[in-house]
Protein backbone atom coordinates (compact mmCIF):
# COMPACT_ATOMS: atom_id res chain seq x y z
CA UNK A 1 0.00 0.00 0.00
CA UNK A 2 1.00 3.65 -0.44
CA UNK A 3 0.74 6.62 1.93
CA UNK A 4 0.86 10.07 0.33
CA UNK A 5 1.93 12.77 2.77
CA UNK A 6 4.82 12.80 5.23
CA UNK A 7 3.44 14.90 8.07
CA UNK A 8 2.99 13.40 11.52
CA UNK A 9 -0.27 11.59 10.67
CA UNK A 10 1.17 9.96 7.58
CA UNK A 11 4.33 9.04 9.48
CA UNK A 12 2.32 7.59 12.37
CA UNK A 13 0.25 5.47 9.99
CA UNK A 14 3.43 4.32 8.21
CA UNK A 15 4.96 3.18 11.52
CA UNK A 16 1.82 1.36 12.65
CA UNK A 17 1.31 -0.45 9.34
CA UNK A 18 4.98 -1.48 9.19
CA UNK A 19 4.68 -2.97 12.67
CA UNK A 20 1.72 -5.07 11.43
CA UNK A 21 3.86 -6.52 8.62
CA UNK A 22 2.11 -4.61 5.81
CA UNK A 23 4.17 -3.87 2.69
CA UNK A 24 3.93 -0.10 2.88
CA UNK A 25 5.56 2.88 1.21
CA UNK A 26 5.27 6.58 2.05
CA UNK A 27 6.03 9.53 -0.23
CA UNK A 28 6.25 13.23 0.61
CA UNK A 29 6.54 15.94 -2.04
CA UNK A 30 8.71 18.17 0.17
CA UNK A 31 10.60 17.31 3.31
CA UNK A 32 9.05 15.38 6.16
CA UNK A 33 7.06 17.57 8.55
CA UNK A 34 7.42 20.53 6.20
CA UNK A 35 3.74 21.51 6.12
CA UNK A 36 1.24 22.00 8.94
CA UNK A 37 2.97 19.41 11.14
CA UNK A 38 6.04 21.61 11.28
CA UNK A 39 4.04 24.82 11.73
CA UNK A 40 2.15 23.82 14.85
CA UNK A 41 2.09 25.62 18.19
CA UNK A 42 4.44 22.91 19.51
CA UNK A 43 1.78 21.82 21.97
CA UNK A 44 0.62 18.36 22.99
CA UNK A 45 -2.64 19.18 24.70
CA UNK A 46 -6.08 17.91 25.56
CA UNK A 47 -7.79 20.92 24.05
CA UNK A 48 -9.61 22.55 26.93
CA UNK A 49 -11.36 24.95 24.56
CA UNK A 50 -12.89 22.03 22.63
CA UNK A 51 -15.16 21.46 25.62
CA UNK A 52 -17.14 24.55 24.65
CA UNK A 53 -17.76 22.95 21.25
CA UNK A 54 -19.08 19.82 22.95
CA UNK A 55 -16.23 17.69 21.55
CA UNK A 56 -15.93 15.52 24.63
CA UNK A 57 -14.75 12.44 22.73
CA UNK A 58 -11.90 14.42 21.23
CA UNK A 59 -10.90 15.93 24.59
CA UNK A 60 -10.97 12.53 26.29
CA UNK A 61 -8.84 10.98 23.55
CA UNK A 62 -6.48 13.99 23.48
CA UNK A 63 -5.85 13.93 27.23
CA UNK A 64 -5.19 10.18 27.13
CA UNK A 65 -2.80 10.62 24.19
CA UNK A 66 -1.06 13.57 25.86
CA UNK A 67 -0.37 11.41 28.90
CA UNK A 68 0.73 8.55 26.69
CA UNK A 69 3.18 10.66 24.68
CA UNK A 70 4.75 11.92 27.90
CA UNK A 71 5.57 8.28 28.59
CA UNK A 72 6.53 6.94 25.15
CA UNK A 73 8.24 10.05 23.71
CA UNK A 74 9.82 11.69 26.78
CA UNK A 75 12.83 12.92 24.77
CA UNK A 76 10.68 15.45 22.91
CA UNK A 77 7.38 15.71 24.82
CA UNK A 78 7.63 17.50 28.16
CA UNK A 79 5.10 18.68 30.78
CA UNK A 80 4.12 22.32 30.26
CA UNK A 81 2.84 24.39 33.15
CA UNK A 82 0.15 26.70 31.80
CA UNK A 83 -1.36 29.81 33.38
CA UNK A 84 -4.55 31.59 32.31
CA UNK A 85 -4.80 35.25 33.41
CA UNK A 86 -8.45 36.05 34.24
CA UNK A 87 -9.91 39.56 34.27
CA UNK A 88 -13.50 38.93 35.40
CA UNK A 89 -15.60 36.58 37.50
CA UNK A 90 -18.83 35.84 35.63
CA UNK A 91 -18.19 37.13 32.10
CA UNK A 92 -19.49 34.85 29.37
CA UNK A 93 -21.85 32.87 31.61
CA UNK A 94 -24.88 33.78 29.46
CA UNK A 95 -23.25 33.56 26.04
CA UNK A 96 -21.28 30.33 26.60
CA UNK A 97 -24.35 28.02 26.61
CA UNK A 98 -25.46 29.52 23.29
CA UNK A 99 -21.99 28.95 21.81
CA UNK A 100 -22.09 25.39 23.11
CA UNK A 101 -25.50 24.70 21.55
CA UNK A 102 -25.05 26.52 18.23
CA UNK A 103 -21.26 26.53 17.72
CA UNK A 104 -21.67 30.16 16.70
CA UNK A 105 -20.53 33.42 18.20
CA UNK A 106 -23.45 35.43 19.59
CA UNK A 107 -22.68 39.13 19.06
CA UNK A 108 -19.34 40.59 20.12
CA UNK A 109 -16.88 38.12 21.69
CA UNK A 110 -16.91 38.11 25.48
CA UNK A 111 -13.98 36.87 27.48
CA UNK A 112 -14.56 33.88 29.73
CA UNK A 113 -14.60 34.71 33.42
CA UNK A 114 -13.33 32.76 36.42
CA UNK A 115 -16.59 30.80 36.85
CA UNK A 116 -16.51 29.36 33.32
CA UNK A 117 -12.77 28.68 33.41
CA UNK A 118 -13.04 26.92 36.77
CA UNK A 119 -15.88 24.79 35.42
CA UNK A 120 -13.92 23.95 32.28
CA UNK A 121 -10.72 23.05 34.14
CA UNK A 122 -12.61 20.84 36.59
CA UNK A 123 -14.14 18.96 33.69
CA UNK A 124 -10.75 18.86 31.97
CA UNK A 125 -9.17 17.29 35.07
CA UNK A 126 -11.86 14.62 35.09
CA UNK A 127 -10.55 13.27 31.79
CA UNK A 128 -7.21 12.46 33.49
CA UNK A 129 -8.59 10.08 36.08
CA UNK A 130 -6.70 7.16 34.56
CA UNK A 131 -3.64 8.07 36.64
CA UNK A 132 -2.63 10.85 34.30
CA UNK A 133 0.92 12.16 34.11
CA UNK A 134 0.18 15.77 35.06
CA UNK A 135 -1.14 17.49 38.24
CA UNK A 136 -4.62 18.94 38.57
CA UNK A 137 -5.36 22.63 38.12
CA UNK A 138 -5.00 25.36 40.75
CA UNK A 139 -6.67 28.77 41.16
CA UNK A 140 -4.91 31.84 42.51
CA UNK A 141 -6.27 35.21 43.56
CA UNK A 142 -4.74 38.41 42.23
CA UNK A 143 -2.18 38.85 45.02
CA UNK A 144 -0.74 35.34 44.82
CA UNK A 145 -0.88 35.32 41.01
CA UNK A 146 1.17 38.53 40.78
CA UNK A 147 3.61 37.18 43.36
CA UNK A 148 4.29 34.20 41.07
CA UNK A 149 4.15 36.19 37.81
CA UNK A 150 4.83 39.83 38.72
CA UNK A 151 4.89 41.06 35.12
CA UNK A 152 1.27 40.05 34.42
CA UNK A 153 -1.26 42.80 33.81
CA UNK A 154 -2.04 44.30 37.25
CA UNK A 155 -5.75 44.34 36.39
CA UNK A 156 -6.15 40.57 36.63
CA UNK A 157 -8.54 39.16 39.22
CA UNK A 158 -7.39 35.55 39.18
CA UNK A 159 -4.94 33.18 37.51
CA UNK A 160 -5.68 29.52 36.82
CA UNK A 161 -2.77 27.13 36.38
CA UNK A 162 -2.91 23.63 34.90
CA UNK A 163 -0.58 21.30 33.00
CA UNK A 164 -0.50 20.20 29.39
CA UNK A 165 2.62 19.29 27.40
CA UNK A 166 4.84 20.67 24.66
CA UNK A 167 6.86 19.07 21.88
CA UNK A 168 10.07 21.07 21.50
CA UNK A 169 11.16 19.47 18.22
CA UNK A 170 8.17 18.18 16.22
CA UNK A 171 10.26 17.71 13.07
CA UNK A 172 12.65 15.30 14.75
CA UNK A 173 9.82 13.43 16.47
CA UNK A 174 8.26 12.90 13.04
CA UNK A 175 11.60 11.58 11.78
CA UNK A 176 11.82 9.21 14.77
CA UNK A 177 8.36 7.83 13.98
CA UNK A 178 9.35 7.24 10.34
CA UNK A 179 12.61 5.56 11.29
CA UNK A 180 10.73 3.25 13.67
CA UNK A 181 8.58 2.20 10.71
CA UNK A 182 11.57 1.62 8.45
CA UNK A 183 13.25 -0.45 11.16
CA UNK A 184 10.11 -2.55 11.58
CA UNK A 185 10.03 -3.15 7.83
CA UNK A 186 13.50 -4.67 7.79
CA UNK A 187 12.35 -7.69 9.84
CA UNK A 188 15.85 -9.16 9.81
CA UNK A 189 16.32 -8.67 6.07
CA UNK A 190 18.63 -6.27 4.27
CA UNK A 191 17.51 -2.77 3.22
CA UNK A 192 16.83 -3.97 -0.31
CA UNK A 193 14.26 -6.39 1.08
CA UNK A 194 12.53 -3.89 3.34
CA UNK A 195 8.74 -3.90 3.37
CA UNK A 196 8.55 -0.34 4.71
CA UNK A 197 10.07 2.45 2.65
CA UNK A 198 9.69 6.20 3.05
CA UNK A 199 10.90 8.78 0.53
CA UNK A 200 10.76 12.57 0.74
CA UNK A 201 10.98 15.02 -2.17
CA UNK A 202 8.77 12.65 -4.18
CA UNK A 203 5.48 14.01 -5.54
CA UNK A 204 2.30 12.46 -6.92
CA UNK A 205 1.52 13.36 -10.54
CA UNK A 206 -1.45 11.18 -11.54
CA UNK A 207 -3.06 7.74 -11.19
CA UNK A 208 -4.01 5.12 -13.77
CA UNK A 209 -5.39 1.59 -13.65
CA UNK A 210 -3.04 -0.94 -12.11
CA UNK A 211 -2.08 -4.41 -13.25
CA UNK A 212 -4.35 -7.33 -12.61
CA UNK A 213 -4.43 -8.29 -8.91
CA UNK A 214 -2.23 -11.07 -7.64
CA UNK A 215 -3.54 -14.09 -5.83
CA UNK A 216 -5.28 -13.04 -2.62
CA UNK A 217 -5.24 -9.36 -3.48
CA UNK A 218 -8.44 -7.69 -2.23
CA UNK A 219 -8.50 -4.95 -4.85
CA UNK A 220 -7.48 -4.34 -8.43
CA UNK A 221 -5.20 -1.55 -7.25
CA UNK A 222 -4.04 1.52 -9.05
CA UNK A 223 -0.79 2.87 -10.39
CA UNK A 224 0.32 6.34 -9.40
CA UNK A 225 2.94 8.28 -11.30
CA UNK A 226 5.56 9.82 -9.02
CA UNK A 227 8.18 12.47 -9.70
CA UNK A 228 11.53 12.72 -7.94
CA UNK A 229 11.74 16.43 -7.11
CA UNK A 230 15.53 16.27 -6.76
CA UNK A 231 16.33 14.62 -10.10
CA UNK A 232 13.17 15.09 -12.19
CA UNK A 233 12.89 11.32 -12.76
CA UNK A 234 9.36 9.94 -13.27
CA UNK A 235 8.29 6.41 -12.35
CA UNK A 236 5.21 4.33 -11.50
CA UNK A 237 4.14 2.73 -8.23
CA UNK A 238 1.23 0.27 -7.94
CA UNK A 239 -0.73 -0.17 -4.71
CA UNK A 240 -3.90 -1.95 -3.57
CA UNK A 241 -4.78 0.73 -1.03
CA UNK A 242 -3.77 4.39 -1.04
CA UNK A 243 -3.91 6.56 2.07
CA UNK A 244 -4.14 10.30 1.53
CA UNK A 245 -2.66 12.17 4.51
CA UNK A 246 -1.74 15.38 2.68
CA UNK A 247 -3.55 17.61 5.18
CA UNK A 248 -5.07 20.77 3.74
CA UNK A 249 -4.14 19.47 0.26
CA UNK A 250 -6.30 16.31 0.53
CA UNK A 251 -8.80 17.51 -2.09
CA UNK A 252 -6.07 18.50 -4.55
CA UNK A 253 -4.36 15.13 -4.09
CA UNK A 254 -7.63 13.29 -4.67
CA UNK A 255 -8.24 15.34 -7.79
CA UNK A 256 -4.84 14.28 -9.14
CA UNK A 257 -5.90 10.66 -8.58
CA UNK A 258 -9.20 11.10 -10.40
CA UNK A 259 -11.26 10.97 -7.20
CA UNK A 260 -12.30 14.59 -6.78
CA UNK A 261 -13.53 15.54 -3.30
CA UNK A 262 -14.60 18.58 -1.28
CA UNK A 263 -13.60 17.55 2.22
CA UNK A 264 -11.28 20.33 3.35
CA UNK A 265 -11.69 23.90 4.63
CA UNK A 266 -8.41 24.74 6.35
CA UNK A 267 -7.42 27.89 8.21
CA UNK A 268 -4.01 29.49 8.45
CA UNK A 269 -2.15 29.74 11.75
CA UNK A 270 0.97 31.87 12.16
CA UNK A 271 3.54 32.22 14.95
CA UNK A 272 6.53 34.37 15.82
CA UNK A 273 9.66 33.47 17.79
CA UNK A 274 11.37 36.17 19.84
CA UNK A 275 14.82 36.55 21.33
CA UNK A 276 13.66 38.58 24.34
CA UNK A 277 15.22 37.82 27.76
CA UNK A 278 12.73 40.10 29.52
CA UNK A 279 9.69 38.31 28.08
CA UNK A 280 11.35 34.95 28.72
CA UNK A 281 11.81 35.89 32.39
CA UNK A 282 8.23 37.16 32.64
CA UNK A 283 6.88 33.77 31.57
CA UNK A 284 8.77 32.14 34.46
CA UNK A 285 8.95 28.81 32.62
CA UNK A 286 5.20 28.72 31.94
CA UNK A 287 2.95 29.00 28.97
CA UNK A 288 0.60 31.98 29.23
CA UNK A 289 -2.63 30.84 27.61
CA UNK A 290 -5.46 33.33 27.35
CA UNK A 291 -8.31 34.83 25.40
CA UNK A 292 -7.49 38.02 23.53
CA UNK A 293 -10.00 40.86 23.21
CA UNK A 294 -11.26 39.47 19.87
CA UNK A 295 -12.16 36.13 21.44
CA UNK A 296 -9.20 34.29 19.89
CA UNK A 297 -7.31 31.89 22.15
CA UNK A 298 -3.61 32.75 22.02
CA UNK A 299 -0.43 31.70 23.78
CA UNK A 300 2.99 32.92 24.86
CA UNK A 301 5.54 30.44 26.12
CA UNK A 302 9.26 29.74 26.45
CA UNK A 303 10.96 27.34 24.06
CA UNK A 304 14.49 26.96 25.39
CA UNK A 305 16.02 30.43 25.31
CA UNK A 306 13.38 31.82 22.95
CA UNK A 307 9.70 32.77 23.34
CA UNK A 308 7.01 31.43 21.01
CA UNK A 309 3.89 33.54 20.42
CA UNK A 310 0.85 32.37 18.49
CA UNK A 311 -1.48 31.77 16.89
CA UNK A 312 -3.86 33.26 14.36
CA UNK A 313 -6.84 31.47 12.83
CA UNK A 314 -7.78 32.96 9.45
CA UNK A 315 -9.29 31.45 6.34
CA UNK A 316 -6.61 30.12 4.00
CA UNK A 317 -6.27 30.56 0.25
CA UNK A 318 -4.77 27.28 -0.97
CA UNK A 319 -3.52 29.08 -4.06
CA UNK A 320 -1.11 31.15 -1.97
CA UNK A 321 1.86 30.24 0.20
CA UNK A 322 1.22 30.38 3.93
CA UNK A 323 3.36 33.17 5.40
CA UNK A 324 3.15 35.33 8.49
CA UNK A 325 1.87 38.76 7.43
CA UNK A 326 2.60 42.22 8.81
CA UNK A 327 -0.96 42.36 10.15
CA UNK A 328 -0.44 39.12 12.07
CA UNK A 329 2.82 40.40 13.54
CA UNK A 330 1.07 43.55 14.75
CA UNK A 331 -1.62 41.35 16.28
CA UNK A 332 1.01 39.36 18.19
CA UNK A 333 2.76 42.47 19.49
CA UNK A 334 -0.59 43.85 20.65
CA UNK A 335 -1.58 40.69 22.50
CA UNK A 336 1.78 40.55 24.32
CA UNK A 337 1.08 44.08 25.56
CA UNK A 338 -2.36 42.97 26.71
CA UNK A 339 -0.85 40.43 29.11
CA UNK A 340 2.55 41.96 29.91
CA UNK A 341 1.94 45.72 29.55
CA UNK A 342 5.24 46.67 31.20
CA UNK A 343 7.44 44.72 28.78
CA UNK A 344 8.18 46.53 25.50
CA UNK A 345 8.44 44.27 22.45
CA UNK A 346 9.22 45.27 18.88
CA UNK A 347 9.80 43.66 15.50
CA UNK A 348 13.56 43.75 15.93
CA UNK A 349 13.32 41.00 18.55
CA UNK A 350 11.61 38.57 16.15
CA UNK A 351 14.10 35.93 14.98
CA UNK A 352 11.75 33.57 13.13
CA UNK A 353 8.17 33.32 11.90
CA UNK A 354 6.23 30.35 10.54
CA UNK A 355 2.78 29.61 9.17
CA UNK A 356 0.80 26.54 8.20
CA UNK A 357 -2.68 25.58 7.05
CA UNK A 358 -4.67 23.47 9.49
CA UNK A 359 -6.26 20.41 7.83
CA UNK A 360 -9.79 21.28 9.00
CA UNK A 361 -12.97 19.87 7.47
CA UNK A 362 -15.14 21.97 5.18
CA UNK A 363 -17.55 23.88 7.39
CA UNK A 364 -20.12 26.66 7.73
CA UNK A 365 -18.99 27.94 11.14
CA UNK A 366 -19.18 31.71 11.58
CA UNK A 367 -15.86 31.75 13.45
CA UNK A 368 -12.81 29.56 12.58
CA UNK A 369 -12.37 28.70 16.26
CA UNK A 370 -15.66 26.79 16.22
CA UNK A 371 -14.55 24.41 13.44
CA UNK A 372 -14.10 20.88 14.78
CA UNK A 373 -10.53 19.72 15.41
CA UNK A 374 -11.66 16.10 15.34
CA UNK A 375 -10.85 13.79 12.44
CA UNK A 376 -12.59 11.33 10.19
CA UNK A 377 -11.57 8.90 7.44
CA UNK A 378 -13.33 9.03 4.06
CA UNK A 379 -13.31 5.95 1.82
CA UNK A 380 -13.53 6.38 -1.95
CA UNK A 381 -12.45 4.46 -5.02
CA UNK A 382 -10.06 6.24 -7.34
CA UNK A 383 -10.63 6.53 -11.06
CA UNK A 384 -8.56 3.36 -11.54
CA UNK A 385 -10.47 1.34 -8.95
CA UNK A 386 -7.95 1.49 -6.11
CA UNK A 387 -9.32 2.10 -2.63
CA UNK A 388 -8.42 5.60 -1.41
CA UNK A 389 -8.70 6.45 2.29
CA UNK A 390 -8.54 10.20 2.92
CA UNK A 391 -7.80 11.70 6.31
CA UNK A 392 -9.92 14.77 7.07
CA UNK A 393 -8.78 16.72 10.13
CA UNK A 394 -6.42 15.51 12.81
CA UNK A 395 -4.00 17.22 15.17
CA UNK A 396 -0.57 16.58 16.62
CA UNK A 397 -1.71 15.33 20.01
CA UNK A 398 -3.82 12.47 18.65
CA UNK A 399 -1.51 11.27 15.86
CA UNK A 400 -0.87 7.86 17.46
CA UNK A 401 -4.56 7.11 18.05
CA UNK A 402 -5.45 8.44 14.61
CA UNK A 403 -2.77 6.23 13.01
CA UNK A 404 -4.17 3.26 14.92
CA UNK A 405 -7.65 4.01 13.53
CA UNK A 406 -6.34 4.42 9.98
CA UNK A 407 -4.24 1.26 10.25
CA UNK A 408 -7.24 -0.75 11.41
CA UNK A 409 -9.20 0.47 8.37
CA UNK A 410 -6.35 -0.49 6.04
CA UNK A 411 -6.00 -3.91 7.67
CA UNK A 412 -9.73 -4.48 7.09
CA UNK A 413 -9.29 -3.61 3.40
CA UNK A 414 -6.38 -6.05 3.13
CA UNK A 415 -8.05 -8.83 5.11
CA UNK A 416 -5.38 -8.75 7.80
CA UNK A 417 -5.44 -8.54 11.60
CA UNK A 418 -3.50 -6.32 13.99
CA UNK A 419 -0.37 -7.94 15.47
CA UNK A 420 1.11 -5.17 17.61
CA UNK A 421 -0.30 -2.26 19.63
CA UNK A 422 1.58 1.05 19.66
CA UNK A 423 -0.11 2.24 22.87
CA UNK A 424 2.89 1.48 25.07
CA UNK A 425 5.65 1.26 22.47
CA UNK A 426 8.42 3.83 22.98
CA UNK A 427 9.11 6.07 20.00
CA UNK A 428 12.67 6.27 18.70
CA UNK A 429 15.04 7.99 21.10
CA UNK A 430 12.43 7.90 23.83
CA UNK A 431 13.36 4.30 24.59
CA UNK A 432 15.44 4.25 27.76
CA UNK A 433 15.44 8.05 28.03
CA UNK A 434 16.48 9.25 31.53
CA UNK A 435 13.53 9.72 33.86
CA UNK A 436 14.74 12.88 35.62
CA UNK A 437 17.38 15.61 35.51
CA UNK A 438 19.77 13.53 37.60
CA UNK A 439 19.46 10.74 35.03
CA UNK A 440 20.06 13.20 32.20
CA UNK A 441 23.27 14.45 33.82
CA UNK A 442 24.41 10.87 34.42
CA UNK A 443 23.80 10.02 30.75
CA UNK A 444 25.72 13.11 29.59
CA UNK A 445 28.67 12.31 31.84
CA UNK A 446 28.79 8.71 30.60
CA UNK A 447 28.92 9.81 26.93
CA UNK A 448 31.45 12.60 27.14
CA UNK A 449 34.91 12.18 25.65
CA UNK A 450 38.16 14.10 25.27
CA UNK A 451 36.78 15.91 22.22
CA UNK A 452 33.17 16.18 23.35
CA UNK A 453 32.33 18.24 26.42
CA UNK A 454 29.11 18.26 28.47
CA UNK A 455 27.49 21.06 26.44
CA UNK A 456 28.06 19.27 23.13
CA UNK A 457 26.84 15.94 24.56
CA UNK A 458 23.73 17.65 25.92
CA UNK A 459 22.96 19.04 22.45
CA UNK A 460 23.13 15.51 21.01
CA UNK A 461 20.83 14.07 23.70
CA UNK A 462 18.32 16.90 23.19
CA UNK A 463 18.40 16.50 19.41
CA UNK A 464 18.24 12.69 19.15
CA UNK A 465 17.14 11.32 22.53
CA UNK A 466 18.86 8.01 23.27
CA UNK A 467 19.42 7.55 19.53
CA UNK A 468 22.31 9.92 20.20
CA UNK A 469 24.28 6.75 21.05
CA UNK A 470 24.19 5.78 17.36
CA UNK A 471 25.29 9.28 16.38
CA UNK A 472 28.13 9.27 18.91
CA UNK A 473 29.43 5.96 17.55
CA UNK A 474 29.44 7.51 14.09
CA UNK A 475 31.20 10.66 15.34
CA UNK A 476 33.85 8.62 17.14
CA UNK A 477 34.59 6.44 14.11
CA UNK A 478 36.64 9.15 12.37
CA UNK A 479 38.25 12.57 12.76
CA UNK A 480 35.71 15.25 13.55
CA UNK A 481 35.52 18.94 14.38
CA UNK A 482 32.83 21.46 15.25
CA UNK A 483 31.81 23.94 12.58
CA UNK A 484 33.35 27.38 12.92
CA UNK A 485 29.93 29.02 12.54
CA UNK A 486 28.15 27.11 15.34
CA UNK A 487 29.10 24.90 18.28
CA UNK A 488 25.92 22.85 17.77
CA UNK A 489 27.01 20.96 14.65
CA UNK A 490 30.11 19.09 13.59
CA UNK A 491 31.39 17.89 10.24
CA UNK A 492 30.69 14.23 10.95
CA UNK A 493 27.23 14.97 12.37
CA UNK A 494 26.29 16.64 9.09
CA UNK A 495 27.66 13.60 7.27
CA UNK A 496 25.58 11.36 9.56
CA UNK A 497 22.45 13.33 8.67
CA UNK A 498 23.24 13.08 4.95
CA UNK A 499 23.75 9.31 5.23
CA UNK A 500 20.87 8.45 7.57
CA UNK A 501 18.18 11.14 7.55
CA UNK A 502 17.25 11.70 3.90
CA UNK A 503 18.53 15.25 3.65
CA UNK A 504 17.62 16.61 0.23
CA UNK A 505 18.37 20.29 0.61
CA UNK A 506 20.47 22.55 2.82
CA UNK A 507 17.27 24.05 4.25
CA UNK A 508 16.22 20.59 5.48
CA UNK A 509 19.12 20.62 7.94
CA UNK A 510 18.72 24.20 9.14
CA UNK A 511 14.94 24.11 9.61
CA UNK A 512 13.98 20.48 10.32
CA UNK A 513 17.05 18.43 11.37
CA UNK A 514 18.15 21.13 13.84
CA UNK A 515 16.53 24.09 15.60
CA UNK A 516 19.11 26.59 14.31
CA UNK A 517 16.68 28.46 12.06
CA UNK A 518 13.91 28.43 14.68
CA UNK A 519 16.22 30.15 17.15
CA UNK A 520 17.51 32.69 14.64
CA UNK A 521 21.05 31.28 14.56
CA UNK A 522 21.54 30.91 10.81
CA UNK A 523 24.25 33.13 9.35
CA UNK A 524 25.78 33.41 5.92
CA UNK A 525 28.89 31.70 7.26
CA UNK A 526 26.80 28.74 8.46
CA UNK A 527 25.07 28.44 5.07
CA UNK A 528 28.39 28.23 3.28
CA UNK A 529 30.12 25.98 5.80
CA UNK A 530 27.24 23.48 6.00
CA UNK A 531 26.90 23.44 2.20
CA UNK A 532 30.63 22.70 1.87
CA UNK A 533 30.30 19.66 4.14
CA UNK A 534 27.08 18.34 2.56
CA UNK A 535 28.33 18.78 -1.03
CA UNK A 536 30.45 15.63 -0.86
CA UNK A 537 27.96 13.06 0.46
CA UNK A 538 25.04 14.58 -1.50
CA UNK A 539 26.96 14.92 -4.77
CA UNK A 540 26.64 18.69 -5.22
CA UNK A 541 29.00 20.30 -7.68
CA UNK A 542 29.95 23.97 -7.39
CA UNK A 543 26.80 25.13 -9.17
CA UNK A 544 24.51 22.93 -7.10
CA UNK A 545 26.22 24.04 -3.89
CA UNK A 546 25.69 27.71 -4.79
CA UNK A 547 22.06 27.01 -5.71
CA UNK A 548 21.45 25.31 -2.35
CA UNK A 549 22.87 28.29 -0.46
CA UNK A 550 20.71 30.78 -2.32
CA UNK A 551 17.63 28.54 -2.08
CA UNK A 552 18.05 28.18 1.70
CA UNK A 553 18.48 31.92 2.08
CA UNK A 554 15.39 32.54 -0.04
CA UNK A 555 13.26 30.11 2.01
CA UNK A 556 14.37 31.68 5.28
CA UNK A 557 13.76 35.23 4.10
CA UNK A 558 10.49 34.70 2.16
CA UNK A 559 8.69 32.19 4.35
CA UNK A 560 10.22 32.79 7.78
CA UNK A 561 11.15 36.49 7.57
CA UNK A 562 14.71 35.74 8.68
CA UNK A 563 17.45 38.11 7.58
CA UNK A 564 20.59 36.04 7.01
CA UNK A 565 23.47 38.30 7.98
CA UNK A 566 27.15 38.17 7.01
CA UNK A 567 26.56 36.37 3.74
CA UNK A 568 30.01 35.85 2.25
CA UNK A 569 30.80 35.32 -1.42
Amino acid sequence: MLIIGGGINGAGTFRDLALQGVDVALVERGDYCQGASGASSHMIHGGIRYLENGEFRLVRESVAERNRLLRIAPHYVKPLQTTIPIFSTFSGVLSAPLRFLTHKQQGQPKERGAFLIKLGLSLYDSFSRDGGAVPRHQFRGRKRALAELPHLHPGIKYAATYFDASVHNPERLTLDVLQDGEKAGLAGAGPADSTARASNHLSLQSMTAGAAPGKGSPAAGGTVQLRDELTGEMFDFTADVIVNTTGAWVDLTNEAMGAASRFMGGTKGSHIVLDHPGLLEACNGREIFFEHTDGRIVLIYPMGDRVLVGTTDVYADMGEDAVCTDEEIEYFLELIGHVFPGIPVDRGQIVYTFSGVRPLPRHDATQPGFVSRDYRIERREGAAGAVVLSLVGGKWTTFRALAEHMTNDVLAELGMERKVSTAKLAIGGGAGFPEDEAGVQKWIKAHMSAGRDAARTAVLLTRYGTRAEDVIRYLDAGPDRLLHSTHELSVRELEFMAANEQVGHLADVLIRRTSLAFRGLVTGELLHEAADVLAGPLGWDAAARAAEIHAAQDVLERFHRVQVHSLVA
